[in-house]
């Protein structure tokens, strides 16, 4: 089985719209109910909105979500900025979900969403005037050969922001992991990485941002409310399975030991 597909199967749940329905309240239209499971990586909703308010979108922009899963980013990216967007995602469940949610929210028509490789895209070159990629590349090994063809599809001088879990010091990564269960499918490089692949395929990147601190703040306070309150009805342990707690400690145990962090890159492809 090839790495592409081994990386879907671990995202597919096989029964993900019909979990998220029974814990949704009433019609399914409630867009805060959402909030806890549609953006699958560290920080959640205030991590997207931080690392997408430091782009200038404007209405009139086409937005690329890479690795969109069930919707979360690009639909906030469209709310809130008024941008068209199209989502792209490996896993066909996350794609048939993401357009489900995005139709009861009323937001379809400035949303679509493709299954299909980050790696090699169905759209045509120059297509969009903004990408964003949260908590995807530690599925991918070769962001060289990843940045390039987002740098294809993006206009020149479009702006591409990164969110992704970095190595950020010596160690080995404790599995399973959200992103993982096994090394086989986790391809975790430093920002210096990020930095060459990106600048070799024609981008300037800016200064990364790590987010380690923040990161630990963000569990610490998971951790408060779930032993207060208990797991919610609708949160990231819907999206990973019956070994959710496993793979949760075992990320905040990387985090801890400064195996991983974190780290926001924003690049800007040359003109």
């Amino acid at each position: 089985m090839d790495v592409e597909r081994t990386v879907a199967n671990h995202y597919t749940r096989g029964d993900l719209k019909q979990a998220i329905d029974k814990a949704l309240p009433g019609d399914g239209s409630d867009a805060a109910a959402l909030v806890g499971i549609e953006e699958f990586h560290i920080g959640g909703r205030e991590a997207t909105a931080e690392l997408i308010a430091q782009l200038s979108l404007r209405p009139e922009m086409h937005v690329l979500e890479i690795g969109a899963g069930i919707g979360g980013t690009a639909r906030y990216i469209a709310q809130k900025f008024g941008c068209r967007v199209t989502g792209i995602d490996l896993t066909e469940e996350y794609v048939k979900v993401a357009d489900t949610l995005s139709k009861r929210l009323g937001v379809d028509d400035r949303i679509s969403f493709r299954q299909g490789s980050a790696l090699a895209m169905p759209f045509e070159p120059a297509s969009f005037d903004a990408a964003t990629m949260l908590h995807v590349g530690m599925n991918i090994g070769d962001k060289r050969a990843l940045f390039a063809e987002v740098a294809r599809v993006l206009k020149p001088g479009g702006v591409f922001a990164v969110y992704d879990v970095m190595k950020s010091g010596p160690g080995e990564v404790t599995f399973p992991v959200p992103w993982a269960r096994t090394a086989e499918t986790s391809f975790v490089a430093d920002p210096a990485t990020y930095r060459s692949a990106l600048e070799a395929s024609g981008f300037t990147p800016a200064p990364e941002r790590g987010r380690r601190d923040f990161a630990l703040a963000f569990f610490r306070k998971l951790r408060a409310q779930t032993a207060e309150k208990g797991l919610p009805p609708l949160g990231l342990h819907v999206l990973m399975g019956e070994t959710s707690r496993e793979k949760i400690a075992n990320m905040i145990a990387n985090l801890e030991q400064g195996v991983i962090a974190p780290v926001e890159i924003i690049a800007r492809k040359k003109t």
